[in-house]
């Protein structure tokens, strides 16, 4: 223990000699000494002496300036029941309760439209004419649900060179793409390992 509190005055000899210390020296102004880099409290459970406390990991003090030395994330600072947007974050291994509510989109008809996993996992296209979509911004690692209707009995070509290689590549229907319904929705799923599109039916022909 390093704190120390004392006088000014020094009074040498024994109780019963001499050298007596007056009043007003005990009333001089006291030196509390201590060690460098060091805070006073109490870190023992109960009432007792003042202990020297040493800044924990986190902290700093130096020069008689306390810091904190962990890097705060930017942004907006968010509490434990507050809701807020994440973007561009990773999450290892979570642990989600509940569903998880997933974004639909309906993709604007066109000649060469795209699918964009970016707009929602789930997206519906209504065909207008016989399409050759693209995948423009589809990234590895991304996979999303398409509806397709076929309007009044169009095709879709999907060899366009951004799906990767020839076009995507079919799990399902003999490894060729699939007949669009006549009637509803044909369900497809796409994903993307490195730099190719993969595509499967869902359900039956």
């Amino acid at each position: 223990m390093a704190v120390s509190l004392t006088h000014t005055t020094v009074a040498t000899g024994t109780d019963a000699g001499n050298a007596q210390i007056g009043k007003t020296q005990w009333n001089e102004t006291h030196t509390l000494q201590m060690a460098a880099d060091r805070l006073l409290g109490r870190t023992t459970a109960g009432t007792g002496a003042v202990e020297e406390i040493t800044a924990s990991t986190g902290l700093t003090l130096t020069a008689g300036a306390l810091a904190v030395s962990k890097a705060f994330p930017t942004g907006d600072i968010v509490g434990t029941t507050d809701t807020q947007t994440l973007t561009n974050k990773t999450l290892t291994d979570p642990a989600i309760i509940g569903t998880i509510l997933e974004d639909v989109y309906t993709i604007t008809d066109g000649a060469a439209f795209e699918v964009d996993p970016a707009n929602g996992s789930i997206q519906l296209i209504t065909l207008g004419a016989s399409r050759t979509p693209k995948a423009t911004n589809f990234l590895a690692g991304e996979a999303i649900t398409l509806m397709v209707d076929d309007g009044t009995a169009y095709t879709i070509t999907w060899t366009d060179a951004t799906w990767g290689g020839s076009g995507v590549v079919w799990e399902t229907d003999g490894g060729t793409a699939p007949v669009l319904s006549t009637t509803g929705y044909t369900t497809i799923v796409l994903w993307k390992v490195s730099t190719q599109v993969y595509g499967a039916r869902v359900g039956n022909a």
